[in-house]
């Protein structure tokens, strides 16, 4: 179980976070509307854990990350990106497909996205992974990776070493029917994965897809009843609920402005993260992250120029 007073004590490494999965092209329409008759489309570098890094990277801990894209040009594209944001690239696989994309009509509520995937679910666990694992304190990964194979069978290697080695493991459960091979039970397979972890961050839409309908309390008590050790669900404009089955905290925002939500749960993760590898405890690495989250709400883009952690604790009075 894991307190709201813990402080973790993470082994010495070279490495804080890593983050496995998605590293992706988004395709978003230059104009708003299903039917858009525009034909316009703008690339923009896409995936969650890769946002999540270069922000960590940027609030002051070293962060890497792990990916397979194609040997194609938009592959190059989001190689270049990491690196212009002062990212190493070792782990960035380069494979024979092509690289995966998300087509987005832009939109003034939820964006319905279309999905082409090829090379993001051809990661191998090679010994630049490995070498990556072992010299860091922290692993965060997704649903992306692990609702295909063989991206699967990795990720189910690095929770095994991972628990070994005694890294943190935070898994976002972002679940989504679309990514998911047709006939496959999607939502069993994340369920399995869910008390393999340390702590996993559900939206509300993201419980809604796993469970069904119901009022955050019994989602988390959902989540628990699996196993999960910390429950952090996020609930937009109503804050946030944390569990560990023994205390459930509520946690007001600390949005004051919204311009946009895009990359909004990402910069909460970063925040966190880098609060628990500088020691804090979990509770206060709650607040951080949200008021990481916060600052990213305030401007327009996934991955925004944040400043150290230490400022965003004094801009936010924690």
């Amino acid at each position: 179980m894991i307190h709201l007073e813990d402080q973790f004590t993470f082994k010495a490494a070279p490495n804080d976070l890593l983050t496995i999965g998605e590293l992706l092209v988004d395709m978003i329409s230059n104009e708003y509307g299903e039917e858009s008759q525009g034909d316009g489309y703008t690339r923009f570098p896409g995936g969650s854990p890769s946002n999540i890094a270069i922000n960590a990277s940027k609030l002051g801990i070293r962060s890497r990350m792990v990916s397979a894209v194609g040997t194609d040009g938009l592959g190059t594209y989001l190689t270049q990106h990491l690196k212009a944001a002062g990212m190493n690239t070792d782990g960035i696989q380069r494979v024979d497909a092509a690289t995966s994309l998300v087509v987005l009509t832009k939109s003034q509520a939820t964006p319905i996205p279309i999905f082409y995937r090829d090379a993001d679910f051809r990661l191998t666990y090679d010994a630049k992974l490995e070498q990556a694992l072992e010299q860091s304190k922290a692993v965060h990964f997704s649903c992306w990776p692990i609702s295909r194979e063989p991206s699967r069978r990795v990720i189910e290697r690095v929770i095994e070493e991972a628990r070994k080695r005694g890294l943190l493991i935070g898994f976002d459960p972002n679940y989504h029917r679309m990514i998911w091979q047709p006939g496959e039970d999607g939502v069993e397979y994340v369920k399995s994965i869910i008390p393999k972890v340390d702590i996993i961050k559900p939206s509300e839409d993201d419980a809604e897809r796993l469970f069904g309908k119901a009022d955050p309390f019994k989602q988390i008590e959902r989540f628990l009843s699996l196993g999960a050790k910390l429950v952090i669900m996020t609930l937009g404009k109503q804050g946030a609920i944390v569990s560990n089955g023994n205390e459930t905290v509520s946690f007001s925002t600390l949005a004051t402005e919204v311009v946009d939500t895009t990359g909004a749960g990402d910069a909460f993760w970063s925040g966190f993260y880098a609060a628990l590898v500088q020691g804090y405890t979990v509770r206060d690495s709650l607040n951080l992250g949200f008021a990481v989250s916060a600052y990213k709400l305030k401007r327009l883009g996934a991955v925004v120029d944040l400043p150290k952690l230490e400022s965003i604790k004094a801009q936010f009075g924690l």
